[in-house]
């Protein structure tokens, strides 16, 4: 009873957003998924993959996600892509949004691929790797450099600081 109990304990608490987080835990049945669509999405392309990942770390969302923002939007799945896409993802590829909105919440590849196109659309119109990294966030200058920063962060944690070398002469960093 007591095994059984502190194992519900567990389980609920990898499910129950901190209320210090806009985000719930991350579940570990979920990562796998995850982790295949942003390689898959990344193409091959590691500065890219790795960047995925900085996102990924950085929005810390989960397949079912959608967080309201103070704004009306909402943030949806594994990489919180905004609500405020959807209406311009539908249009790009001939679906209705309510299908869009759909799977940007519940289909994690769908929600990678979709911020992988918003950050190289940002990257393409800026030709700035960080402030298209703070573009995926927001328009607002300061809000990018402090997202930008905080991505960043993410990156040293998760690859080490050589994260930031010069890159491989073999792989070009554009899209």
């Amino acid at each position: 009873m007591t095994v059984r109990c502190s194992l519900s304990l567990i389980a609920l608490a990898l499910v129950i957003p901190s209320a210090q987080s806009k985000a719930a835990p991350r579940t570990i049945a979920n990562e796998p998924s995850i982790a295949a669509c942003i390689r898959r999405s990344a193409s091959g392309r590691s500065w890219l993959e790795k960047t995925l990942w900085g996102l990924r770390d950085q929005e810390a969302g989960w397949i079912g996600a959608q967080i309201r923002n103070r704004n009306g939007t909402h943030d949806l799945g594994p990489l919180q892509v905004n609500s405020w896409w959807v209406t311009r993802i539908a249009a790009k590829i001939g679906r209705e949004p309510t299908v869009v909105r759909y799977w940007l919440t519940h289909d994690a590849c769908f929600n990678v691929d979709a911020a992988r196109w918003i950050f190289l659309s940002a990257l393409a119109s800026t030709g700035d790797y960080w402030k298209a990294i703070g573009l995926y966030h927001s328009p607002t200058e300061w809000r990018r450099r402090r997202y930008a920063a905080s991505v960043a962060d993410r990156l040293a944690e998760r690859f080490g600081s050589q994260i930031f070398d010069a890159p491989d002469q073999n792989e070009r960093a554009s899209p």
